[in-house]
């Protein structure tokens, strides 16, 4: 709830499901989950809004914050579905997005995919300027290579114009000329600066991050903008806060300039409920297990902070390597995402293998068992099929499960080619699909120097609770939580982000020679960017302040990230700087060099307020007995790869203390969560699913 004691309502948009939750003074949460229209992705929204406000007898006053996550921009740049965008850039440098780091991800294939970039090569205009790596002007802006760009403007259509010159993060003021004057000239045009979105060292990057931000910014733009208008025409007159990558909340405003910032918005959510589900239990090492109807996210949890990064690849089209997506320099939580969800469409390829996604049914038409025309075999099949899912509860009975449909496809897709029963069909896929989120995790651990062995694991979204129990037998998981609301999981982490806006800049300095009262400047102006954020969504809040630099030894061609004490600093600092970083290197490489100068590439800095804790709801629903649960079901087994009966229950029905002991199913309206023979599940006193394996 907010500072006042009104409610507050979390929006989630995902490639197969919009979820929405709306939490109550007390802490109790009203939930649903509606397949996303894609079309028209406000509909599902506002139907859903409607849904939880009856069921919770509100009226719309009575809510005090609304908070929004949505994949539209992902979608937009992965469909190449956004707006027809030109860029503006520094004579000399208009291929600078073709020709990125000039390396090869994948060394031995000669047929390797490169992204196809937003803006192509006729809309990548010249301009007449340059500055030095100083911010000094060696060629004024000539305003004439500006007009010479304007019948291309106008002849091919665009509606979105980039504009990245080089050096401009140190000194944008040719940026901004150009833009005054694009406004001018042409007003219809939505703008990006560079030296805004992403005021960072590192061309390619930079111009595919203004590119990105450019191309989704008309689209996105318009949407927020509807969705503020009609959620006021229901009533609602209360702060419209987004989920951005990094894990925090931002501004109506900020989000519309900067969508580029909102692409992973729903898996950080989902990031943030892990977070806060691992502090209340105590495990401080944890894998956050995020599996929906289209992906699985899957993040590294450490001391209760996931790990994060600046940057994050969009529409990887090479195998999911690392290297063969668009580039975005954004804040962001790191994880890895792959194309693993339950609508995941199953086939058997050439030589006779089963093989999972990436492509998906989404909601539409999504698997066969949705009853929506659906004809490939989808994981949601599989599961229908083994027994996972009790059919009346799913999506809190929006609709009928067709398991019939399910059977026909796995038999018509799976079974035949492979002479195979449906049910060993359908546990293949299972299988499948559990060891690419496994392999993923093992390879994402990989990159940290990491074991997942010594790990625990939360797991949620609509699918996470029926596939944990296998994917954590894989990775030697011994413990996994299975939250409250888990279907709902990344909607749920909304509720607990705080508003905060993260700033960056670039100033190249060796520590030998730094330059402080530069240091402070910088700070100065990015403190007052990001208050300026952060206080339209938080006004009145006690707020803190991080800072970090990005720093390396001379020479060296990559970075590491480095905390930095919040204090004025001078001459006097000197040490405490290279302390800080050598200490960060010691901790990454074991060891230090001597004799070698360190060099600061950006400065950060993030103005929060305090993180949110899980409200905890007043009144727990009265404890029904362990044998007036509903019934049984069969359940495929995957320890005795055989059908045994299940015992299934009802989630709201067990209270703390409880234990159910597999073979078993504890089922709620949005996901249900599998029990296997070698496992037991015990309620905790917040209400989360505690599974461990049985001695």
């Amino acid at each position: 709830m907010d500072s006042k004691g009104r409610a507050r309502l979390a929006v989630d948009i995902g490639g197969t499901f919009t979820d929405v939750v709306l939490e109550l003074p007390g802490g109790k949460r009203v939930t649903t989950k509606l397949l996303t229209t894609y079309a028209h992705p406000g509909e599902a929204v506002l139907e859903g809004v409607k849904q939880v406000m009856r069921d919770a007898a509100l009226d719309p006053s009575r809510v005090g914050l609304i908070i929004h996550g949505t994949t539209l921009a992902t979608n937009a740049l992965i469909e190449r579905s956004g707006a027809v965008t030109a860029l503006l850039t520094t004579r000399g440098h208009r291929d600078a997005l073709e020709m990125a780091h000039e390396d090869r991800f994948e060394q031995y294939d000669v047929m390797i995919d490169r992204p196809r970039p937003l803006v192509p090569r006729h809309l990548r205009l010249a301009v007449t300027e340059r500055m030095d790596r100083d911010g000094k002007v060696l060629l004024p802006l000539d305003m004439s290579s500006l007009e010479a760009a304007l019948p291309v403007l106008d002849g091919q259509g665009v509606e979105s114009v980039a504009v990245g010159y080089l050096h401009a993060f140190v000194n944008p003021e040719h940026e901004q000329r150009t833009a005054e004057w694009l406004a001018r000239v042409r007003p219809d045009l939505s703008l990006t600066l560079a030296s805004e979105v992403c005021p960072e060292i590192r061309e390619f990057e930079r111009l595919s991050t203004a590119c990105a931000n450019a191309y989704v910014r008309p689209l996105m733009a318009g949407y927020l903008e509807r969705m503020a208008g009609e959620l006021k025409a229901l009533g609602f007159d209360c702060p419209f806060l987004l989920m951005t990558s990094g894990g925090g909340l931002t501004t109506l405003e900020t989000a519309a300039k900067f969508p580029i910032r909102l692409v992973e918005s729903g898996p950080a959510g989902g990031a943030i409920l892990a977070r806060d589900v691992a502090k209340g239990a105590g495990f401080d090492h944890v894998l956050s297990f995020d599996m929906g109807g289209t992906t699985a996210k899957l993040c590294l949890i450490d001391d209760y902070e996931p790990l994060t990064s600046r940057s994050f690849e969009v529409d990887r089209v090479y195998r999911f390597r690392k290297g063969s997506g668009l580039p975005v320099r954004i804040p962001v939580i790191e994880m890895v995402e792959i194309g693993a969800g339950g609508g995941s469409i199953a086939r058997v390829d050439k030589l006779g293998r089963i093989q999972v996604g990436p492509e998906s049914a989404g909601s539409e038409p999504g698997p066969a068992a949705y009853g929506r025309g659906g004809d490939k075999p989808a994981v949601t099949d599989a599961d229908v099929h083994l027994g996972r899912i009790v059919a009346e509860k799913f999506a809190g009975g929006a609709f009928e499960l067709d398991t019939g449909a399910a059977e026909r496809v796995l038999l018509k897709g799976i079974a035949e080619p492979l002479g195979l029963e449906p049910a060993m069909a359908a546990f293949g896929v299972s299988e499948v699909v559990d060891e690419n989120m496994a392999a993923a995790s093992r390879a994402h651990a990989a990159e940290f120097g990491m074991d997942l062995a010594s790990r625990d694991m939360v797991a949620f979204g609509g699918a996470a609770p029926l596939h944990a129990v296998r994917v954590g037998e894989k990775l030697g998981v011994k413990r996994i939580i299975v939250p409250a609301e888990a279907g709902v999981g990344s909607a749920v982490g909304f509720l607990l982000a705080p508003v905060a806006y993260e700033v960056v800049r670039s100033r190249r300095q060796r520590l030998s020679a730094l330059d402080y009262a530069l240091v402070n400047r910088l700070m100065d102006e990015m403190r007052e960017e990001s208050l300026a954020v952060v206080r339209m969504g938080a006004p009145g809040e006690k707020l803190r302040e991080v800072r970090h630099a990005y720093m390396r030894y001379v020479g060296q061609g990559h970075e590491i990230l480095v905390d930095l004490p919040v204090e004025t600093y001078s001459e006097e600092h000197a040490g405490v700087l290279r302390d800080a970083f050598e200490a960060a290197y010691r901790r990454l490489y074991g060891r230090v060099m001597e004799g070698i100068d360190i060099e600061v590439l950006s400065w950060t800095l993030t103005i929060s307020e305090p993180v949110r804790e899980a409200a905890t709801a007043d009144g727990m629903p009265l404890p029904l007995s362990l044998s007036a649960q509903p019934g049984r079901q069969v359940l495929f087994d995957p320890e005795k790869e055989e059908a045994v009966e299940a015992g299934v229950y009802l989630r709201e029905a067990l209270h703390p203390g409880e234990t159910v002991y597999g073979p078993a199913l504890i089922t709620e309206d949005q996901t249900t969560t599998v029990v296997t023979t070698g496992w037991r599940a015990t309620i905790d006193p917040r209400g989360h699913i505690l599974l461990e394996r049985r001695p």
